[in-house]
Parts: C-alpha cells; sequence; structure tokens
C-alpha cells in the first residue's frame, strides 16, 4: 500500500486486518511499524464503543470473534474500494495504474491466460494484476461478494448484479491422439465415444455435471477406468493415445496448437454447447482501467479461439483419409 493509501485508510480497520492475519499484537506492530501498545489501544477502543469482543485472547494469539470477521470483511471491502478510487484519480491524470483482482479457471493456466498477462503487462505496466484460480461457482461467488473485479470463467449467465462483457460459444467435442483412428472422421457421435477408453472429469468441473444429466448412459457404459478433477491428467493420457475426452477445443488449446491433440466435433444434436465468458459486477462502481482490460479478455479469448479453430481445421485438411 502506498503511502496515499495509508492516509486514507482507517487506522483501526489496518490495525485490525493485520492482527487478524498475523496472529498477534507484536507482530502486527512490527507489521505495520507502529508500537504494539498504540494498535492494543485502538483495538480495545473499538471494543468498548461496539460493545463486543472482536478478538479472542489466547495463550498462543489472537483469534477473531464473529464481530472480528465482520469487521475484518469490511476492511476488506475499504481496501478495494480505496485501491479502485487510487486507479480511477490516476487514470484521470491520463496514468494507467492499479491494482486488479482476476478469477479465471485451472484449465486457463496453461491456455490463454500466461498470453493475456503478458499483454496486459505490455499494454498496461502500471497495473498490478492479481489472478485467483478457482471454480465457475466460485469465480461468480467472488465477483458478486467483491472479492474480484474480474472473472473468466465457464457458462457464466448475465443478470442483475452479473454484467457479461464478452461470450462464446464452445461446441462440445472428442479430444484424442492424432494418430487415433476417431481423429481422422470430421464428426462424431457418444457412440463413437462410448466404443473407447474414457478419461473422464470429476463432478468438480462442469464437463461432468453436464455428462450426468443428459448422457449419463455413456459414463456407465464407457466404464471410464479413469475419473478425475485434473484436465492436465485427462491430457496426458489423450495425447497417449490410450484414452479419449470429452471436453472443449478451448480447454485443448494448447495441445491443438502444438499438434498434440486433435478435436473431432460431437455431432449428436442433444450435444450442448458450453460457453466463456468475461464477467464484471453489474452492481458496482468499476475503474475505467477495470473495464478496459475486461474488454481486452474478451478479444483475447475470442482471438486465441480463433487461432485454436484454425489449427485444427488445417490439420484435418492436411490429415490423409483412410482408405
Amino acid at each position: 500500500m502506498n503511502p496515499t493509501s495509508h492516509m486514507l485508510h482507517p487506522k483501526a480497520l489496518r490495525y485490525v486486518a493485520a492482527v487478524a492475519q498475523l496472529g498477534s499484537v507484536q507482530a502486527a506492530a512490527r507489521e505495520v511499524s507502529i508500537s504494539a501498545s498504540a494498535i492494543d489501544r485502538h483495538i480495545l477502543l473499538l471494543e468498548d464503543g461496539l460493545g463486543v469482543p472482536l478478538f479472542e485472547r489466547l495463550p498462543r494469539g489472537m483469534q477473531l470473534t464473529a464481530a472480528g470477521e465482520l469487521l475484518l470483511a469490511l476492511a476488506q471491502r475499504w481496501k478495494a474500494d480505496l485501491n479502485r478510487t487510487l486507479s480511477d484519480i490516476k487514470h484521470l491524470q491520463g496514468v494507467s495504474q492499479g491494482q486488479l483482482r482476476l478469477a479465471a479457471m485451472d484449465s486457463h493456466v496453461n491456455g490463454f491466460l500466461p498470453e493475456f498477462v503478458l499483454a496486459v503487462a505490455r499494454e498496461h505496466p502500471g497495473i498490478v494484476l492479481e489472478v485467483d484460480i478457482v471454480s465457475p461457482d466460485e469465480a461468480v461467488h467472488k465477483l458478486r461478494a467483491g472479492e474480484v473485479d474480474l472473472a473468466v470463467a465457464f457458462n457464466l449467465k448475465p443478470g442483475r448484479d452479473l454484467h457479461l462483457v464478452a461470450s462464446a460459444e464452445l461446441p462440445l467435442g472428442c479430444v484424442v491422439a492424432p494418430g487415433h483412428p476417431l481423429a481422422a472422421q470430421a464428426q462424431a457421435t457418444f457412440k463413437d465415444v462410448a466404443a473407447w477408453p474414457l478419461a473422464a472429469q470429476s463432478r468438480a468441473l462442469a464437463i461432468r455435471r453436464y455428462l450426468e444429466r443428459r448422457h449419463n448412459w455413456l459414463l456407465q457404459e464407457a466404464r471410464p477406468p479413469l475419473v478425475t478433477n485434473s484436465l492436465q491428467l485427462v491430457k496426458s493420457l489423450v495425447r497417449s493415445g490410450s484414452h479419449v475426452a470429452l471436453t472443449s477445443e478451448l480447454d485443448a488449446g494448447p495441445e491443438i496448437l502444438a499438434g498434440q491433440l486433435c478435436f473431432v466435433p460431437l455431432k449428436d444434436k442433444s450435444a450442448q454447447p458450453q460457453t466463456v465468458g468475461v464477467a464484471i459486477s453489474a452492481g458496482r462502481a468499476l475503474p475505467h482501467i477495470a473495464r478496459m482490460v475486461a474488454a481486452r479478455l474478451g478479444t483475447h479469448v475470442s482471438d486465441y479461439l480463433a487461432r485454436v479453430r484454425a489449427v485444427g481445421a488445417d490439420t484435418k485438411r492436411k490429415k490423409p483419409k483412410p482408405r
């Protein structure tokens, strides 16, 4: 936090947050460069004014009470709002600076996300980008709670408190190794997929829940020898040629671009596409730079998908047809 932030951030909230994080008044005093007695005095005054204890004084340190948890949440919201305000002030000065928090999926880490982070660093060197890797459900929760400024996640739906900046459809398909028999097909059916060992994602991932709702017979008939919440493990097995997987082009993007995997669209009319979207909170005032970065992320995801699809189509054209 810069010196200006210190002047605007209420001392009492800073001290409560520091003690909560570090577990003792002495450690907090070293962190914020003030005497332990001063921090203790501020906390006691707060507790006296509120009429409730904020910490339990334990032999091994300080632990937040329920009232303390509420005050800590206020301190975190205050800090987030302060960062956004300072970012807007910098933007008025023609400077793109600030701190932005992004929620993204684990499957994005080895795909488009590193390129996007580098693009933001190049185009907006004054921005500090914090990236939290979470599930789609957690991304929505964090966005609504104000814990992140923007999110890129699967199957986001616009609502009263969620503004969808960009969205793209992700048709469901079968991912196979280049030498796999299914790789030569222009399309595949669920019956085609069921004939091969299936690397299935666990219920922690949206694709598995979708398959259970609409195509549970496939999971039973294919008798998957593997169920995992690790997309990287799924793709490793598929690259070896021993398994097939049901997922999207985005999840397999790095391997498709490298020629290590092929994406075969599913022909079945009941195969409902997923979506990938970029969203911001509709109920919070975001700094201009946050809206700019959200729009940039939407364009980046769209461009990345276009590259993956172009390489996939080119691979199909070059692949010799079976005799």
